[in-house]
This record gives C-alpha cells, structure tokens and sequence, in this order.
C-alpha cells in the first residue's frame, strides 16, 4: 500500500511540477522503496495470512522476495540518474512506472489465484514496455514493441493453460486446485494446461522458445533499465513459478521433463551464441538467459532441497546482475558496446574495474564468490535429483565451461596494456553509481567466502513454504 502510494505521489508530481525538478523524482522513489522495505517487518507471515477473499497470500517465502525485489528496485532507482536526466520531462512518469512494475512484481509472487496473477503479470509487463522504450532513439522504441510481442504470445499462451486448468477443476485459487488434482489421478489434458501455464511464463526469462527476444531487446535497452529487467520480472517470475511447480503443477512427470528439455536447449543456444559476440550487452543477455535455464532445471525438479538452491542462486545472481550493468551506466550507452572499447581500462580505473572484474568472475563461477558457491549447490541439487538427469546436469557442466570463455572475453582486455596512441575511458561516476557498484562485489565476495547463514535462511524459507 505504501508503493501504491509513492506511484499515486510520482503521478500528482509529473502534473503539477517544473521539469526543471526532475532530479527529485528519484529521491521520491528512493524514499517510497526504502519505506517499504522497513514496512515489510511487519507483515505478517506466521502463519500464512490470506487476504481479499484468498487471492492474496503472505508467508516467508513471499516475504523474503518481496523483500530481495524491493532492494533490487532501491538499486536500479539509484542508478536511473542518467536515463532520468535525458528525459527530464517525463522523469516522474517514468518513476511511476518503475514503481509500478515494482509493484506488480511483488503482488505476482503473493498472488493466490490465476485472476490476479494475470493482473499482476499485466502491470509488470506494461510498465516494461515503457521502461525500455524510454530512452530517445529508434533501438529502443524497436526493443519495446518486440518484447511487447514475445509477451503478448506468452500471456495467450498462459490464459489457454489456465483455462483447461479451470475446466479441469473448476477453480482458479491457486490452494483449491491443489486440493482438488492431488486427490485425483492426473489427467493428460492437466499435463497439457500444466506445460502451457509454464511455457507462458518462462518468455519473461528468455527460455526457449521464447529467447530471440534477449538480443534485440538488450541492445536497444539503457543500461539502468537492463539492470531491472535482468533482475526484478526474473525474481518474480521465478518466485510465482517454483509456487506453482510445488503445488497445483506438481502431480505431472511430463511437465517436468518438457521443462528439463527446455532449459537444455537454452543453455545450449545462449552459451554458444555469447562465443561469437562482441558487444558486452549481448553477452550480458546470452548470460541471463543461460542462468536463467541452470536455475529452471533445479526448479522443475521439485524438492525442498532443490527450492532452497534455486533461492540463494537467484539473491547471487541479482546482485551481480545489477552490478555488472552498474558499470556499464558508468561507461555511458552512448559509447560503443565492443570488448575492444574496454581495453586497458584498468590502468586508468582500478578500483572500479577490479570491483566489475569480481561480479563477472562471479557470473562465470570462479571460487571465492557467490557464484562458484552458488553453481556448487545448484549442480549438486540436480545430482541428488535422480540418474535419469544426471545427462542433463553433465551437459550443463560442459556448457559452463564453455561460458569461462566469453566471460574472459569480457574482462581480458581491460587488464592489457595500451600504446600512447590508444584512447582509454576514463570513467567518472557520481557516487550512487560506484555505491551500487562496489556493495554488489563486496556482497559477491562476502557470500562467496561464508556462505552459510544465507544457506541456512534459504533452505528455512523453502522447508516452511
């Protein structure tokens, strides 16, 4: 109710103020982020609370998201300073719709029934639409309407899954279909609505078949705006789906192998597309799709254990996600993309690129971060699943080797040296985007060296769900 709020505030403000005041809309949404994290003490979530007549539902699990997507909001509004200040006009419309999708965001993951998840999916993918199509220019006005489309085919998609689901039970509480397909043998057409509810909400992660969209839609996207899309619809989508996979979508051995092939093929495609690129936001986008297929395969998977890994890799994942587009806010979007760009940065800016080269090692599961430590616990969830996926799990293991390549492909020629000649960036951030930045790779590390007690909250959070 608070963000709901702060949005109602952002939209009074783009009215009636000066766009000369465009720098105090992201101190509104700062303040309205920040407010609602404190608020979220004292929500209650022992024992589950049910609230609007069941279609909204408060537990643990749903707080600990709600929480790891209000920070990843706090963090993406702090770096908004540049998109902001290229539209200055529009700089409290277009915190609105940040904080909208914030918003729809945290109702997808409490949602109780396919009603309001439809909503809550509705607000978040609008306020998307927008949010890449902000920045001036044609690449992400292109962008937009691509992701527009993959999303409108996805929601079809998913409604034509819920609707058999409906006809099958009669219901769309999320707890009553539950009730009703575990007492009863599962039927072919509730495998079939099963696979299509989960075929329309993986489009968000960029699985196949729905990942061509990754590539355009990064290139043509301002990098404060990647560093919500690689994170806050992934949290939500991912928080909504082990739900579902745990519950009313449970009871079907065919959904989880259509699943398992699926995170295959997006590993394959987004690993070997990422070694033939150059432009770092394309492999930043191939990164997030293969991520996203490692942690759908341990989903689908289901068992406490299983839930628990998926939980600390995507609170590992997220935080360097936004770092490593916290760098490249710092570079500017106006300057080219290219690993060569980025040549010999370090001799001009070594704090922050040895911050940077931390959160990449980390992508690429080097030890000593949370990402090795991360990737260790997910493989091994899949190892303990049963022999028949251990194929799957070897076939990842391969490809995460591949992925070291592009990953050093990255960070490689920011450590050589460069002849007089050359022109070297040199980078000169405002201290909200190094704040970002640093934290992030500290954070990485900090997990990295002493894992546990974000082990032991995870896997509390996954037993009590």
């Amino acid at each position: 109710m608070c963000l709901a709020g702060f949005i109602i505030l952002q939209l009074v403000l783009s009215m009636f103020l000066s766009p000369r005041f465009y720098r105090y809309a992201r101190l509104v949404s700062i303040i309205g982020i920040a407010l609602s994290i404190v608020l979220l003490s004292t929500v209650q979530t022992e024992p589950q609370y049910f609230g609007f007549k069941n279609t909204i539902m408060s537990d643990s699990y749903t707080l600990l998201f709600d929480f790891v997507i209000l920070v990843c909001g706090f963090l993406v509004a702090l770096l908004s300073r540049g998109i902001v200040k290229t539209i200055k006009q529009s700089a409290y419309t277009f915190h609105a719709i940040l904080l909208s999708a914030i918003f729809g965001a945290m109702n997808m993951v409490s949602a109780n029934d396919f009603l309001t998840l439809f909503v809550s999916i509705e607000i978040l993918s609008f306020s998307t639409y927008f949010l890449i199509a902000a920045s001036k220019g044609y690449y992400s006005k292109e962008a937009s309407f691509k992701y527009l489309i993959t999303s409108a085919v996805a929601t079809g998609v998913f409604l034509f899954g819920v609707s058999y689901l409906y006809g099958i039970t009669g219901s769309i509480n999320i707890s009553e279909i539950y009730e009703i397909v575990s007492s009863q043998e599962p039927s072919i057409m509730y495998s079939i609505s099963s696979i299509l509810i989960v075929l329309g909400l993986i489009a968000k992660l960029a699985v196949f078949p729905f990942a061509n969209w990754i590539i355009d839609v990064y290139k043509g996207t301002e990098t404060s705006v990647l560093a919500f899309l690689s994170t806050i619809p992934k949290l939500a989508m991912f928080g909504i789906l082990c739900r579902l996979l745990v519950f009313p979508l449970s009871s079907t051995f065919e959904l989880t192998f259509a699943v398992a092939i699926m995170s295959l093929v997006t590993a394959l495609w987004a690993n070997t597309y990422a070694i033939r690129e150059d432009n770092v936001k394309v492999i930043l986008a191939c990164s997030a799709s293969a991520n996203s297929s490692y942690v759908l395969l341990a989903a689908c998977l289901v068992s406490v254990y299983n839930l628990s890994t998926v939980i600390f890799y995507l609170i590992c994942y997220v935080l360097m996600n936004i770092a490593a587009f916290a760098f490249l806010n710092m570079y500017g979007d106006r300057n080219p993309m290219g690993v060569k760009s980025f040549k010999g940065m370090f001799h001009k800016n070594h704090g922050l690129v040895a911050a940077y080269a931390v959160v990449i090692i980390g992508l690429a599961g080097i030890p000593i971060t949370s990402g090795f430590i991360a990737k260790i616990y997910l493989f091994t969830a899949i190892a303990n699943s049963g022999l028949i996926f251990v194929p799957f799990l070897l076939a990842l293991l391969m490809l995460t080797v591949v992925a070291l390549y592009y990953y050093l492909k990255i960070l490689l020629p920011m450590f050589e040296e460069c002849d007089k000649n050359t022109e070297v960036a040199v980078l000169n951030p405002v201290f909200s985007q190094k704040f970002v930045l640093v934290i992030a790779a500290i954070a990485t590390v900090l997990i990295g060296v002493y894992p546990e007690k974000l082990i032991e909250l995870c896997r509390f959070i996954a037993y009590n769900i």
